[in-house]
């Protein structure tokens, strides 16, 4: 992990190698394509095959692609009820309550986040908020389990008002789910489990199959085959966003504890070898304590390969002049996570512009946004922090704005209208305002 004061050196590194590469084709990949459809193929041709295939084909397509790729036969894909339920009742008490308590405060935080719809009348106008009729949320698997993302992508599509909420998730060798993901889903209130994954069940939820129903959006993370198909189905579904490897920035001045700042970047820098962990500072004293903590810590890590590798080539540590220039470098960065710990965050929480998420303090570390702090962990990477937002209710919902003039406020409305209409040479437009001012 390098440190820096040269700002412009760490500008460049923080944005290089950021975005989503779609072109990038390694050779297990080339493989995978010829495995299944008996011809090497680029990355992108590769999942746009797939999604037409299900799209075309169904089912069939479906269970041949889910067996040629992940190794998994499997016949039906709707996970029933009562193994759902009996999942719940399976799982270990202490996970479950903990399940539990963290799903009552992602409902509480989204409650409080609903907004309800409005109108004028002297003015004419407002607007109504009408939630989705349908959405499904994509849960990475296969030899993880992310029950949290089942609670931080399905409950604010119920609290939003969405009338069929489900889920989707890779099954595992066996052809199952893990427990503790059912057991989510039915905390959640999920209407329908869907066991299956990749690109493909991207395709089957945007288009449908004979078993599987096509929804309206499909939200949450994924690998790059998952991302790039929902990519390409965009427009004929709706989509929350692209996400690529997770990101977090610590801004921290000489009050912050060193080994609390390492053990964050750490946590972050286990997830992908490709995450980058941050570290923004005043203090060059800090800077050298931080970085001895990361390297102690590395020794004594189960996933210590991962989160080196993340260290090593996308790590930075960035020692700045001021925090104001701390936070500057921040915003031109838009970070998924942003962590404040200084010895007045509140201070500087005005400044900033661009964060998928805020943490100030030490205790309100990014590992408990990622578990039940109440904001969905689903936050905005690659820089997208600068003009999106992370998934809540909003996510769900669709704001339709309603006009309902009364005779009096039309005429008003009318005589901008019919000149601006001339000016652009729509003279059919200025007509029909026109003729209801000759009526009235």
């Amino acid at each position: 992990m390098k440190i820096t004061s040269d700002i412009s050196e760490a500008f460049e590194f923080l944005n290089s190698r950021r975005h989503i590469d779609f072109e990038d084709t390694p050779d297990w990949i080339l493989d995978s394509s010829e495995r299944v459809f008996g011809k090497k193929m680029h990355l992108y041709e590769y999942v746009d095959k797939i999604v037409r295939e299900v799209r075309d084909k169904g089912d069939k397509a479906l269970i041949e692609i889910t067996k040629n790729i992940e190794g998994v036969s499997l016949r039906n894909f709707v996970v029933s009820a009562p193994e759902i339920e009996e999942a719940y009742k399976g799982i270990d008490s202490k996970l479950r309550e903990s399940l539990e308590f963290s799903a009552s405060r992602i409902t509480d935080f989204h409650n409080i986040c609903m907004k309800d719809g409005w109108f004028d009348e002297a003015k004419g106008y407002g607007q109504r908020i009408v939630p989705m009729g349908s959405s499904a949320s994509y849960i990475p698997g296969g030899t993880a389990k992310y029950p949290s993302t089942v609670l931080m992508t399905s409950i604010p599509a119920r609290i939003a008002g969405v009338d069929n909420v489900s889920i989707t998730c890779p099954a595992g060798a066996n052809g199952k789910l893990p427990d503790s993901v059912l057991a989510s889903a039915y905390i959640a209130g999920v209407d329908t489990v869907y066991s299956m994954g990749g690109a493909q069940a991207i395709s089957a939820l945007a288009y449908g199959t004979e078993t599987i129903k096509k929804v309206d959006l499909i939200c949450g993370p994924g690998n790059i085959f998952v991302t790039l198909a929902k990519k390409i189905v965009f427009g004929d579904v709706g989509i929350d966003g692209l996400y690529g490897p997770t990101e977090t920035v610590v801004i921290a001045d000489d009050t912050a504890n060193s080994a609390l700042c390492a053990a964050d970047l750490l946590a972050q820098a286990e997830h992908d070898a490709l995450a980058k962990p941050i570290l923004i500072t005043d203090s060059m004293t800090l800077a050298n304590d931080v970085l001895e903590q990361i390297t102690l810590r590395l020794e004594g890590m189960e996933r210590a390969s991962i989160a080196r590798r993340s260290v090593e080539d996308h790590g930075l540590i960035v020692v700045v002049e001021n925090i104001a220039q701390g936070i500057e470098l921040s915003n031109e960065f838009s970070p998924e996570h942003l962590s404040i710990v200084t010895d007045k965050p509140e201070n500087l929480l005005t400044a900033v512009r661009n964060a998928g998420m805020v943490f100030m303090g030490e205790f309100s570390h990014e590992v408990l946004g990622d578990y039940g702090a109440g904001p969905s962990h689903v936050m905005p990477t690659a820089g997208t922090a600068r003009f999106n937002s992370g998934l809540g209710v909003h996510t769900f919902q669709k704001y339709m704005p309603v006009i309902r003039l009364s005779r009096e406020a039309a005429m008003d409305v009318t005589m901008a209208a019919s000149e601006i209409a001339r000016e652009e040479g729509l003279f059919g437009h200025a007509a029909a305002a026109e003729i209801r001012k000759e009526m009235g």
